[in-house]
């Protein structure tokens, strides 16, 4: 009797058991959700060609997916979407080029095959619309020009001032985001957290912000996950939150402290009694590090270089007008509060060095590349052709000047970068294009030693100038790691017209070696010290004269 009780209470405790674990969660269900609308979005032919509000169609599925608890009922519900929206007709013009070479890194469909999530059927009716997938013009992405291969994201309904307590509009900001990384975004593979993984992390926060302020710091979280310098991305609930009072004074991040280098007014810098070369601490009683560590999630950058570098205006920045610090001057740790001002208060204007080149002590030739322009440099290398060495300084302004330089220290044209381009016949996919070269054949016009100097400042443009003077017949780059954001730039709007852009194509050295995170090949490297920094040496600059000199 004992046995014939027990068996059905054993029974029933074990299909519950199995019922249980056959149940999706509510995150696994959306991130489903976001890939499904974002994969039929770019690869389906009545939706790739604005047949459907798109946008329409996941806010009706939406409630279909919240009610289906298990696999077999959600995956009826997309099956049910996908037979809604017509014929998909057998494609012959979808095959793989063999005419092109893929990079592919970026490229991962493997989530169709997801047998925890989908049945058979949906995953065999996903792989027959991959391979039967949308060519030609599509609705919502387009190259940006005929010689610029960028994506453009077209049709995109922004939904300025939509009501942050409206949950399908911060879904599809979500969604829509997501979906172009996923497919258009060159570096995608590259990020430090997997892009499926960042999807089922932002998921909660979309869906249950605490508050606008905090929905909209979700996004700076989400657009910061891509790792990528080219990134910027702020609302003005961001900006007041993050704080818009600065310190009178510039400061870099060395070694876990904020090094005072400069002013941004003398005047209020000495009511708070600051000083070049004070290291600062801490903040209100947290270590600049904490701080840090705290804040970066929502610091944009390609490494941790150039987030340091960016960092500047969340470590010291904030809401209020006062600051408690930790500073040591000459040894003595001292504690107090200053204050801080709006940054109109500073009257600051930036001091220009008037010298676009110079003869440094030894015969050493200086070009701050950024200010000559393409008519002086004959003139600048005519003036600098009998020096020992030449040092082009790649660290402040933005130059278009590299190719001519180039002209002077090659002997023969060179090998100097190549690019990954979105195939958008088959979104997910890039394609690598040609070889491209600087410098020319013939004798070589200036002789000597050239230096490079690179560090976080360079960025984009300047690291394109590096790798381009780096062709040269007798070159070496000194500094530190660069920014670790190269090629041109994608911009286009978020859900609410927010504003943002990203790296748009893949810049890569000739032999493959990327410069996105890594930043430009450096043969010499030099840290800048906490003691230099506070004597105010450009301990860059001097190694590249040491080196010179040996």
């Amino acid at each position: 009797m004992k046995k014939t009780i027990l068996f059905p209470i054993v029974l029933l405790i074990f299909t519950h058991s199995i019922v249980a674990q056959n149940e999706l969660t509510e995150i696994e269900k959306l991130a489903a959700t976001a890939k499904i609308w974002g994969f039929l979005k770019y690869h389906h032919p009545q939706v790739a060609e604005g047949n459907y509000n798109w946008d329409e169609q996941l806010f009706e599925t939406l409630p279909k997916v919240n009610s289906a608890t298990n696999m077999e009922q959600l995956s009826q519900v997309y099956l049910n979407w996908i037979e809604s929206l017509g014929e998909v007709k057998p494609c012959r013009k979808c095959k793989p080029k063999n005419d092109v070479q893929y990079f592919d890194k970026n490229f991962d469909l493997n989530w169709l095959n997801n047998d925890q999530l989908f049945t058979t059927q949906l995953s065999e009716k996903l792989k027959y619309i991959e391979d039967n997938r949308h060519q030609g013009k599509k609705q919502y992405v387009a190259y940006y020009s005929n010689k610029l291969k960028i994506a453009d994201f077209t049709n995109e309904l922004d939904y300025k001032g939509f009501d942050w307590q409206n949950e399908n509009l911060r879904l599809l900001s979500l969604f829509r985001y997501w979906n172009m990384i996923e497919y258009f975004f060159p570096y995608k593979y590259q990020t430090d957290m997997y892009w499926g993984d960042v999807l089922n992390k932002m998921i909660p926060k979309f869906l249950n912000p605490k508050s606008e302020t905090d929905f909209h710091l979700n996004m700076v979280e989400l657009a910061a996950s891509i790792d990528d310098s080219h990134v910027r991305f702020d609302t003005q609930k961001t900006y007041r939150y993050f704080g818009h009072y600065y310190l009178p004074v510039k400061f870099k991040l060395i070694d876990n402290k904020a090094i005072v280098t400069g002013m941004y007014n003398d005047s209020l810098a000495r009511i708070n009694d600051l000083k070049i070369g004070d290291i600062i601490t801490k903040a209100n009683d947290k270590t600049i590090e904490t701080i840090f560590q705290e804040e970066e999630k929502y610091i944009m950058g390609s490494n941790t270089a150039r987030k340091r570098l960016n960092a500047s205006y969340y470590i010291l920045n904030g809401p209020t007008d006062s600051l408690k610090i930790e500073v040591i001057r000459d040894g003595t740790t001292a504690t107090k509060s200053i204050k801080r001002y709006l940054y109109r208060d500073f009257n600051y204007k930036a001091k220009e060095e008037s010298e676009k080149y110079k003869v440094l002590e030894g015969n050493i030739g200086y070009v701050d590349i950024g200010k000559v322009e393409l008519k002086e440099v004959p003139k600048v290398m005519e003036a600098l052709k009998n020096t020992t060495a030449l040092i082009f300084d790649i660290r402040k302004s933005t130059g278009i000047t590299p190719y001519y330089f180039a002209n002077y220290i090659t002997s023969q044209s060179r090998d100097f970068y190549k690019v990954i381009e979105p195939d958008l016949d088959y979104p997910g996919r890039f394609i690598w294009t040609k070889t491209y070269q600087s410098g020319t054949n013939g004798k070589l016009k200036y002789t000597g030693k050239v230096i490079l100097l690179v560090d976080e400042n360079c960025q984009s443009q300047r690291e394109f100038t590096a790798m381009c003077l780096q062709t040269g017949d007798n070159v070496t780059t000194i500094g530190s790691q660069t920014s670790g954001a190269d090629g041109n730039v994608l911009l286009f709007n978020m859900v609410g017209g927010f504003k943002t852009q990203i790296s748009g194509i893949g810049i890569f050295y000739p032999d493959g070696t990327e410069t996105q995170r890594k930043g430009v090949k450096i043969d010499i490297k030099v840290k800048p010290t906490i003691e230099g920094l506070s004597a105010g040496k450009d301990e860059i600059l001097e190694r590249a004269i040491e080196f010179v000199n040996k």
